[in-house]
């Protein structure tokens, strides 16, 4: 993905806080999933056990709860949040998969900062280099709600990025996997009111993802995509600035309040 200058002026560092807290994370929710689910075990145990499609929009709660808790919220709304997230994940276990697998586990963190990168890239630019590795050790919090010690992450962003390229070379997807994801790309039992706004979603996802994963998941692009996409990357930081901070933070003030303290 081309990164492009932001139409954003703001001299602050970015953190992982203040990446969170802008709604423009919604648009990486379906590159982030597949991410997720290109990894065997992961990809399994969502198709097999999760609830995404008969009930998408307490998934998302629950999955945006957990992002803002960690990201956002106190120590007990982080406490909270993963004692939620251990609940949920104990009857989520078959051949070749565990909820409680720390290496899976890492995985999914690590698709949690990587996604967080890539919609900060989208809108607002590059990481400065100086703030590489603060940014990185800030999403070890992610593992810290599940079951990955600070230990298991890559020591710094560069050997992360390594690690990273290794883990991408071993993804696989298998038919299962390949068809839960294009039925959550299909929005499930979705409402009627977020029907609209599924092809855009489902489109961002196809551009955030690279050629390779796409592949796995035999989702198409096309030179009209690619021609597509350009000027969605020209236009949408341009316009997602323009909107008020109070609403670009609502979605994550609103769901932050529901965590119990």
């Amino acid at each position: 993905m081309t990164a492009r200058a932001s139409p954003r002026r703001d001299p602050a560092p970015p953190t992982l806080a203040s990446i969170n807290r802008e709604a423009y994370i919604y648009f990486g929710a379906g590159a982030t999933v597949a991410w997720q689910m290109a990894r065997p075990g992961v990809g399994r145990g969502v198709a097999r056990h999760s609830a995404t499609l008969e009930r998408p929009l307490e998934r998302l709660r629950a999955t945006m709860a957990y992002v803002y808790a960690v990201t956002l919220g106190s120590d007990a709304q982080r406490a909270a949040i993963a004692r939620h997230v251990n609940r949920a994940h104990v009857p989520v276990k078959g051949p070749g998969y565990s909820a409680f697998d720390p290496d899976l586990q890492l995985w999914v963190a690590a698709t949690l900062y990587r996604g967080a990168l890539d919609v900060y890239r989208l809108f607002e630019g590059s990481v400065p280099e100086e703030r590489r590795d603060a940014l990185y050790r800030e999403a070890w919090a992610f593992g810290r709600t599940l079951q990955v010690d600070d230990g298991r992450w890559p020591p710094d962003a560069a050997a992360f990025d390594r690690w990273w390229d290794a883990q991408v070379a071993q993804l696989s997807v298998d038919d299962e996997v390949r068809r839960y994801m294009h039925a959550v790309l299909d929005g499930g039992h979705a409402p009627w009111y977020l029907r609209p706004a599924m092809p855009l979603q489902r489109f961002v996802t196809r551009g955030l993802l690279p050629p390779g994963l796409r592949a796995m998941f035999g989702l198409p692009w096309s030179a009209r995509d690619e021609r597509r996409w350009q000027r969605f990357t020209r236009w949408a930081p341009r316009l997602y600035w323009m909107t008020p901070r109070v609403l670009r933070h609502w979605p994550a003030k609103h769901y932050l309040a529901q965590v119990e303290q």
